[in-house]
């Protein structure tokens, strides 16, 4: 038994010192590992070094303390991690290896001159924690180049080869400093950091509870400081591999579109200044982030930014880095924008907007509520239809030339921008009065462009606005006591260049209180190269255009009246006596067109009828007896009117 126990005790401590002896073994493996990977670094001329090496063979835990990395490549870049802490690490294979968890604390990184501006970054992470984490077992070797663009690249390549189910921080802060005189310095921190399933360069979700910032802003006189902060930061669906495709110049000639951001959203966003200005936004959305590698290069623009801020481009330069940036916009897809309330406190007020919509090319403001000095200014909405930034951008490079006037071409060259303007919901104070415009629709769309000018335009303006007793034009409304104008046009025209027919119709002017006109007109044989900005090729192509017809109503809502006691009042006369003065009138100049038209007998009389009897509506049509040359039948009309009409037959009639 004795014998038995003394054996027993043997092989424990056999055992024993076997185990320690190859712990010590592992230990020893696994800091020469560690030393293997720094001097990797070092060959490569950049400097390294670390503290001490622990591996524990029971929980299969490697630590390593005091992290100094400075690589050779540019920007220069330092790095220091004061502890990083692996436990349950395996190696798969001689390529990669995984921990079930891994935790950094002490990781900063500075970084020097970055890009043409020579931009100061640091950022700070006190603690991180990495759950399942996967991931090359030896880093690649950085880019040798010295290239902003191939450091770029090469930090996704490495980005896409890691993995882990979540990655969390307390906290990240980030400063940077763009030196005197440029972008200024400041400083941003996030907390409450969480990322879930990171794996192939894509991330399912990540987070930030809150995000402060601090921004010194230089500018001439006092100087400005903005401070504030955004809460509930959500980012879904990121996929790094799209802004790799973008930095690939392989990918020069891919038209396809990659999605970087599934969706983003924030809370509440309130930023301050030291100069007495307060903004807050309730929220923002955006969603469906794409790139077209093809067009959206960064490589490009970056080129193109001054080494020394402090010359000034040449209007070229100007202009050749606004083409630069629209041609990336141009690679650049946004699903949708939602911005919710913003509010602004000033010294003069604090203007509100309820919403700023984009989707679909289409870009919304909603809700305006603004302070003005003759009162409160709101606005349900207003939208930029079919906006494109990139054309925006193209345009205003266009008018970059100094002490040079913009060509009719470059202004009409806005019609590329866009393809309509609305407004709904408008109620203004006129003037310094106590009166209120209010306009409930004015839309204006424009489309089918023959070089800048468009061959098709709408319009419709629904508004009320307060006649003016200090314009002579409105004085006999306000003395017939009309103090106010509803006005309701409607107004359309088009050009088809099959047929070479233009149709202005339906043209609707409704004076609400007053009268509403409508008007129709058809031109055929309208050649494309009307639509010129040179008068003489403008003038040279008419000649071609030929009269259709023409029709022409008015209904009475109050004018007829209104003209009458007008014309009363300034013949001194009683209303009646006046009604029937303007009636012989009309028949009396009418008795002289019948002598050489008896067509325009009818016209005449139907106006007539539409004087002496008050709420009537008047309608005249116009059919060409043949072809009727446009220029012709102006010149006839300036000169000749009877004889003008007389290519027409003329059709009126009246009815209530």
């Amino acid at each position: 038994m004795k014998r038995i126990l003394i054996g027993l005790i043997a092989v424990a401590v056999l055992a024993a010192g076997g185990w320690f002896g190859f712990n010590l073994y592992v230990q020893h493996r696994a800091t020469a590992e560690v030393e293997a990977a720094f001097e990797q670094i070092r060959s490569g001329g950049g400097k390294a070094s670390h503290g001490k090496v622990a591996f524990d063979l029971t929980s299969r835990t490697l630590t390593v303390e005091d992290i100094v990395v400075e690589p050779a490549e540019q920007p220069q870049a330092h790095i220091k991690i004061a502890s990083i802490k692996g436990t349950g690490v395996r190696q798969a294979d001689e390529a990669r290896f995984s921990a079930d968890g891994i935790e950094i604390s002490g990781f900063e990184v500075a970084l020097d001159e970055v890009g043409p501006g020579k931009l100061k970054v640091s950022y700070k992470v006190p603690q991180l924690t990495m759950r399942d984490y996967a991931g090359p077992t030896h880093a690649a070797n950085a880019p040798a180049s010295g290239s902003l663009i191939d450091m770029y690249r090469f930090v996704l390549d490495q980005y896409a080869s890691i993995a882990a189910s979540s990655v969390t921080a307390p906290t990240l802060s980030i400063a940077f400093d763009a030196g005197k005189g440029a972008g200024g310095s400041g400083e941003m921190i996030y907390s409450g950091l969480a990322i879930q399933k990171l794996g192939q360069g894509k991330i399912d979700a990540m987070k930030a509870d809150r995000a402060a910032f601090t921004i010194n802003v230089p500018q001439p006189g006092k100087a400005d400081k903005l401070t504030g902060e955004i809460s509930d930061i959500i980012i879904n669906d990121f996929d790094s591999t799209a802004i790799a495709a973008a930095l690939d110049p392989r990918k020069a000639n891919d038209d396809s579109y990659h999605r970087v951001y599934g969706q983003m959203s924030s809370g509440a966003y309130v930023v301050t200044s030291t100069l007495g200005m307060r903004m807050q936004v309730d929220g923002i959305a955006v969603t469906d982030i794409a790139v077209q590698p093809s067009k959206f290069r960064l490589a490009e623009i970056l080129a193109l930014l001054p080494a020394d801020r402090s010359v000034l481009p040449t209007p070229a330069q100007s202009r050749e880095m606004m083409e630069k940036v629209a041609a990336f916009y141009d690679g650049l897809r946004v699903g949708k924008i939602e911005i919710g309330t913003m509010s602004m406190t000033t010294p003069q007020g604090t203007p509100r907007l309820r919403a700023i919509r984009y989707q679909a090319g289409e870009l919304a403001l909603e809700g305006l509520d603004a302070p003005t000095p003759q009162g409160q200014v709101k606005m349900e909405r207003f939208a930029l239809k079919s906006l494109s930034l990139a054309n925006l951008l193209r345009w205003a490079a266009g008018l970059t030339t100094p002490g040079q006037a913009p060509s009719p071409d470059q202004m009409l060259g806005l019609f590329r921008v866009l393809e309509g303007v609305e407004i709904k919901g408008v109620v203004s104070p006129y003037k310094n009065t106590r009166q209120l415009i209010t306009i409930d629709t004015a839309s204006l769309n424009w489309g089918q462009l023959v070089g800048s000018i468009p061959s098709k335009a709408s319009l419709v303006v629904k508004m009320v606005t307060p006649t003016d007793p200090t314009n002579p034009t409105q004085r006999a409304l306000t003395m017939a006591g009309v103090d106010k104008l509803a006005i309701d046009l409607d107004l359309g025209a088009a050009w088809t260049e099959s047929s070479g027919a233009f149709a202005l119709a339906p043209a609707t002017l409704d004076l609400g209180n007053l009268a509403k006109a409508q008007a129709s007109l058809a031109l055929a044989n309208v050649p494309r190269d009307v639509f010129s900005l040179s008068p003489a090729q403008v003038m040279g192509q008419a000649r071609q255009i030929e009269a259709g017809a023409i029709e022409l109503s008015l209904r009475d809502s109050g004018v007829v009246d209104l003209v009458v006691a007008q014309f009363a009042r300034i013949q001194n006369v009683s209303r009646d006596a006046a009604r029937g003065a303007i009636v012989e009138m009309i028949r009396a100049q009418g008795e002289k067109v019948a002598a050489s038209n008896l067509d325009a007998k009818a016209a005449v009389d139907a106006i007539a009828s539409f004087v002496a009897t008050s709420g009537q509506t008047v309608t005249i049509k116009l059919t060409p007896l043949g072809k009727v040359p446009v220029l012709q039948l102006m010149d006839a009309l300036n000169s000749e009117p009877i004889v003008a009409l007389a290519q027409f037959r003329i059709e009126a009639s009246t009815g209530l």
